[in-house]
């Protein structure tokens, strides 16, 4: 067991080396992705041909952060999915993960019972599945373009 932690251990510090620049390239895509009504609107929705509705919900906004909701709405049935909640920091020009569930969104998963390997490893895997949604949504169209805000947030957003 004592051979098997030495050998994560290596492998762990690389994704932690490596997660800034996964965090930047989330935040290069959310650049190409969203409108700069965004510093104005807390809804938006962009609707392209052949994909659900994509809503884009502002839970917070401070002076160099702010906390979204990005997420597919699926007219016949309102389901979300995915359900992604992006920690925006303006400054550094970064932005990160921390949820893919409504269950999660306001959740925290780190302190004293979390192993540090742990909290690495589960925030690698969101990023990278953020960003790989993020490159799909620009595939499909989704983009600054497509983004329309909304006067009022609809009740199936609120948490």
């Amino acid at each position: 067991m004592l051979t098997k932690v030495e050998i994560q251990r290596p492998q762990i510090q690389r994704l932690a080396r490596q997660l800034p620049n996964l965090h930047a390239a989330i935040h290069g895509a959310l650049s190409l992705l969203l409108p700069d009504q965004l510093s104005r609107a807390d809804c938006l929705v962009s609707k392209v041909p052949n994909s659900p509705d994509l809503y884009l919900n502002v839970l917070e906004r401070h002076d160099y952060t702010s906390y979204l909701q990005l997420t597919y709405v699926f007219a016949d049935t309102q389901v979300q999915n995915p359900n992604a909640y992006i920690r925006l920091y303006h400054d550094a020009h970064l932005a990160e993960a921390t949820a893919f569930s409504p269950e999660q969104g306001i959740q925290r998963f780190a302190g004293p019972d979390l192993p540090i390997h742990g909290q690495v490893v589960r925030s690698w895997r969101l990023n990278r599945a953020l960003v790989k949604w993020l490159d799909f949504l620009l595939a499909q169209g989704h983009g600054v373009d497509t983004f329309v805000a909304i006067d009022e947030i609809p009740e199936f957003l609120a948490i």
